[in-house]
């Protein structure tokens, strides 16, 4: 079985570097940047992703946005999205859910939680 390759987009360096730590460690090959901008465009030219963890609140586009843009990606429609948020509240986890995400974290991430649902794809 080959590893599966997670892309980790945040606009915060250190929680890109925690994130890729933890999932490296459990065999996944991570790639990463700092914008939803970058993202569409490694998207557009790498085939091989099998998911996206996505933070939700981003300067110049979050991840509302780009979730319907990344699906749009042909070769991306069934890309399985995680959205990432610190947003905790009442009805957040319904809007993710609505913009396109397959699942949702909230901030701090629970590793056992984020494993659970990359296990799944």
């Amino acid at each position: 079985m080959s590893k599966k390759r997670v892309l980790i987009v945040d606009d915060d360096s250190r929680n890109i570097f925690a994130l890729e730590h933890t999932l490296r460690v459990k065999s996944y090959d991570c790639l990463s940047c700092t914008s939803a901008e970058d993202a569409l465009k490694l998207l557009k030219s790498d085939e091989q992703i099998d998911a996206v963890l996505l933070d939700m609140m981003m300067p110049e586009m979050d991840g509302y946005e780009a979730i319907p843009l990344i699906k749009a990606i042909p070769s991306h429609a069934s890309t399985f999205v995680i959205a990432l948020t610190a947003q905790a509240m009442t009805g957040d986890k319904e809007k993710c859910l609505e913009a396109g995400a397959d699942d949702y974290i909230s901030k701090p991430v629970d590793v056992d939680k984020l494993l659970h649902v990359l296990s799944q794809i």
